[in-house]
């Protein structure tokens, strides 16, 4: 574990309780270790920190990418957790922190995320943070403990445990994602939005009048629940082919080596060099269907063709036969080349394509009119979220919606997080909780685990 990463952590954790009054604070410590499941977050007035420059906009040194965060300017109580959602190609961290440097009560919901290949630099940036409040409360707290929904928790859950010696609460991953979602939609300014061309971030407000929803999680595969009621869904679908399908094979066509550096070749790239496109085969629109000239056809449909004219011209001027070198630095020279820009492209298109199509027929099946999307595949990145809200737009001929969030890929790291408060908590009751004082029953093992 590297000691700049721990020194991040520290100084990140040491915002936890600045600047509360003592005797506050010692109340919130004293009713924290009587009730550690009790302890409320006051969003009042919350909403999220644009432009912070005290953020870096490119991942550190420990591999870590911190996202905008959301202030809570009324919350000023002890939080005694941290949440991760561990996933197959992410790990997503959510904590509380107090103002830096700042005469102000309150604080905020701090967002990261590591790649889940490197979980020991981001359990180290949590061990930073243990350590740093463990300083800053003294031994009257004990441990914080970690809240923990993917995959990821059931795979690295000795490793959280001997590395962090800490009580590991294990939460429903779907559960979670519902719980995070729900919290975003009634809660938070300016998080949810629509995009068209015209309006690419229409936010909308929050409410209480939610269900029924669709919701596409979109990570390294992709599911979609149906979700009818507070804490009532289920998983009516999804596909194999998501961000795990786009990664593995922009790694393999291209040799790009993070998920970031291929939406930058996409930006840039331009998939009719290897899409069939509708103009391609008909000369024009064909409105008769409403198919414009540029909608993909084929989805690499150039590729194949292209690749045949150019092997067909390199034998007309002889370039395979291998009687010299020369003969076949021409046939080399002959094969068609392709951007990989534009192969990341066309890629990212016919995925995000394929999702918003199977999307829009759950939603025609089960008559659900709004439906979201969330997940890390989408990291607010423009073409990708206009792409799926032109297909369900165009499938569903403009009657059902395509919502999007801006913390689209931490929906369970915050409902993981949210699992330590009480009941019916927030402004709007965005969620269910257990009477306080009474763990679930994932809560009771886990406990029971860590005693033995």
């Amino acid at each position: 574990m590297g000691s700049s990463t721990a020194g991040e952590a520290g100084e990140a954790a040491g915002r936890m309780n600045r600047r509360v009054p003592l005797e506050r604070k010692a109340s919130s410590i004293d009713q924290t270790i009587l009730s550690p499941g009790t302890v409320s977050i006051n969003v009042k007035g919350a909403f999220i920190v644009d432009d912070d420059p005290s953020r870096p906009s490119t991942p550190s040194d420990d591999g870590a990418q911190h996202d905008t965060d959301i202030r809570l300017p009324n919350h000023d109580a002890v939080v005694s957790h941290v949440a991760l959602d561990i996933g197959g190609s992410l790990a997503k961290l959510v904590y509380f922190s107090h103002e830096p440097n700042s005469k102000d009560l309150g604080g905020r919901l701090n967002f990261l995320k590591f790649e889940t290949d490197r979980i020991d630099r981001c359990l180290d940036f949590v061990k930073g943070l243990q350590d740093e409040f463990r300083r800053q409360n003294g031994s009257r707290t004990g441990s914080m403990s970690i809240m923990a929904t993917g995959g990821g928790a059931y795979k690295f859950y000795d490793d959280i445990k001997r590395i962090l010696g800490v009580k590991v609460l294990r939460e429903d991953e779907m559960d979670c994602l519902i719980m995070g979602l729900d919290f975003f939609i009634t809660e938070i300014p300016r998080e949810v939005f629509t995009y068209s061309d015209d309006d690419p971030m229409h936010f909308q407000q929050p409410r209480a009048n939610i269900y029924p929803y669709l919701l596409v999680n979109i990570g390294s595969g992709v599911s979609m629940i149906k979700v009818s009621g507070r804490r009532q869904f289920e998983r009516i679908g999804g596909t194999s082919l998501g961000g795990g399908t786009l990664w593995g094979l922009l790694s393999l066509l291209t040799g790009a080596r993070t998920f970031d550096e291929m939406l930058k070749m996409a930006e840039i790239g331009d998939n009719a060099a290897v899409d069939m496109l509708v103009g391609d085969i008909y000369g024009a629109d064909y409105n008769k269907i409403g198919l414009k000239s540029t909608a993909i056809a084929s989805s690499f449909g150039k590729v194949f063709k292209m690749k045949r004219e150019g092997e067909n011209q390199a034998e007309d001027h002889g370039g395979l036969s291998h009687e010299n070198r020369e003969d076949d630095n021409d046939a080399s020279n002959s094969q068609p080349s392709f951007k990989k820009e534009d192969i990341s492209r066309s890629l990212l298109y016919a995925i995000s394509n394929n999702i918003g199509q199977i999307a829009y027929l759950q939603s025609e099946k089960h008559t659900l009119a709004h439906i979201y999307f969330g997940g890390s595949f989408i990291r607010g990145h423009r073409q990708t979220i206009q792409t799926l809200a032109y297909a369900i737009n165009f499938w569903s001929q403009g009657a059902k919606k395509a919502y999007f969030l801006r913390h689209e890929g931490y929906l369970g790291s915050v409902g993981a997080f949210l699992k330590r408060q009480p009941k019916n908590w927030g402004r709007r009751n965005s969620f269910e909780e257990c009477p306080a004082g009474r763990p679930t029953v994932v809560q009771q093992e886990e406990e029971e685990d860590v005693g033995t």
